[in-house]
């Protein structure tokens, strides 16, 4: 690839991705200020946010997965100066949300039977099924907002997306104030207010959103509600092909790490503890190549639409050699710094120093988990979802999990070795993830026509 494409790649690239990782932290921002907001007024309340959150994250990641087909599916129609299509093609992804948002407003009616079988204190059950009830009522209106904002960006518009994330966060805060400790009238819900909050702040992005897709000239090429479309079944099945894999291998992720957490439990507080900041810490650095790699997904399919298959590899290469950038930086941060951050989180001297031995192993993945991450959003540009999803599978739960559970809970390889073990199976399982995208990619961009 010549210096000329690289540099212009770039230049398109980070223009995508900045204001992806300003939503995408901001949106972190959210889930730590309910935290500290719920843990002001009481360690039952925080546990309650934190226990709810582990059931509402999931099927959000799994909702948002599937609607994350949307971008590749009309950056290509973009890209092809084919505009009459995308206005139905964001209709028919709007009934797929509306009709899976639909699915969990009548499980919110069931929220305190969730919890029953976890033989919870009463007042943890309760706020936990509350908190959960609150954001399940108002889960139409996310899934309306993810469908605009994916309208949005799959258009090579992503500015609007970090604004309008900043205007949730301006929402949540208040709004956890008010309703958590009961202010200006309205009774203290207590932890259960963080789901309120979090109702008001879907329901503000989904306005914010349709106001700027309605108004937007710069979306008026392809006028989002100029007309109504009918379900189309062809159309749904086909962005389900790619969706579903997409939200599945979401979760797959996101659960590891759950489980992870699950399996260290028995071993005491601290090990957890350490496990659960060198995660936090991880995962901001993490929306670095994660936001480089939703702008190539953008990219690739806009590409791709132009007939431009070399542009499009050129595209490729140039995000995994911007994440591999970004990827040293954070694995320089991870290791200079990791007494300073452990120390965020903790006064423990035991629990800093086994998170800070944590990320000194987390400056090792930063590498490959930028390749897997990249590479996956690479695969979508170019439509490969299922054989993303498999990837997923097979390296994280097949590889990570099983040699973390060796190498943690077992003396099988060599002396258990705790959550240093899991650490070293996530690493396996990234460079295994890594390695098989990579070679996908190759694969795909081989025999892909355009």
């Amino acid at each position: 690839m010549k210096y000329r494409s690289f540099r212009t790649e770039s230049r398109s690239l980070l223009k995508l991705a900045g204001p992806l990782l300003v939503a995408q932290l901001t949106q972190m921002l959210m889930g730590v200020s309910d935290t500290l907001m719920a843990g002001r007024l009481s360690s039952t309340d925080m546990a309650a946010v934190a226990v709810a959150s582990s059931l509402f994250f999931p099927v959000m990641i799994l909702v948002q997965g599937i609607i994350m087909a949307l971008p590749p599916i009309i950056s290509r129609l973009h890209g092809a100066k084919n505009h009459a299509p995308i206005p139905e093609v964001g209709h028919q992804a709007l009934y797929i949300g509306l009709g899976l948002s639909f699915l969990v407003f009548i499980a919110s009616f069931y929220t305190y039977q969730f919890f029953t079988p976890f033989n919870m204190a009463a007042d943890l059950h309760r706020i936990s099924a509350d908190y959960l009830q609150y954001v399940f009522v108002a889960f139409p209106a996310f899934c309306v907002y993810m469908v605009l904002r994916q309208y949005s960006e799959g258009l090579s518009h992503t500015k609007p997306s970090m604004v309008i994330m900043i205007v949730g966060l301006i929402v949540n805060i208040p709004a956890n104030y008010v309703f958590i400790y009961g202010k200006f009238g309205v009774p203290a819900f207590g932890g259960a207010g963080c789901g309120i909050a979090t109702g008001l702040v879907f329901v503000a992005m989904m306005t914010c959103n349709w106001l700027y897709v309605k108004f937007s000239k710069e979306l008026a090429f392809a006028p989002f509600f100029s007309h109504s479309s009918k379900p189309d079944i062809s159309k749904i099945v086909a962005h389900l092909k790619i969706g579903l894999p997409i939200g599945l291998a979401l979760l797959f992720e996101v659960t590891l790490f759950s489980v992870i957490a699950l399996l260290l439990s028995p071993l005491g507080a601290k090990i957890v503890a350490s496990h659960q900041i060198a995660l936090n810490v991880s995962g901001v650095l993490f929306m670095v190549p994660l936001s480089i790699g939703l702008a190539v997904t953008i990219r690739i399919g806009y590409l791709l639409g132009e007939n431009r298959g070399k542009a499009a590899k050129d595209a490729s290469y140039t995000a995994v050699a911007l994440g591999l950038a970004f990827a040293a930086i954070n694995a320089l941060i991870s290791v200079l710094l990791r007494y300073e951050l452990s120390g965020l989180y903790s006064t423990e001297a035991d629990v800093i120093n086994m998170a800070a031995d944590l990320l000194f192993l987390a400056a090792v993945f930063q590498f490959s988990d930028a390749i897997q991450v990249i590479g996956g959003c690479i695969l979508r540009g170019y439509k490969d979802t299922k054989a993303m999803l498999i990837i997923t599978i097979c390296s994280y739960w097949g590889v990570g999990l099983t040699m973390g559970y060796l190498l943690a809970l077992t003396d099988t390889i060599v002396p258990a070795m705790a959550a240093t073990g899991f650490w070293l199976g996530i690493i396996m399982g990234l460079t295994v993830a890594a390695i098989l995208l990579s070679l996908r990619i190759r694969f795909i961009q081989s025999r892909a026509v355009n």
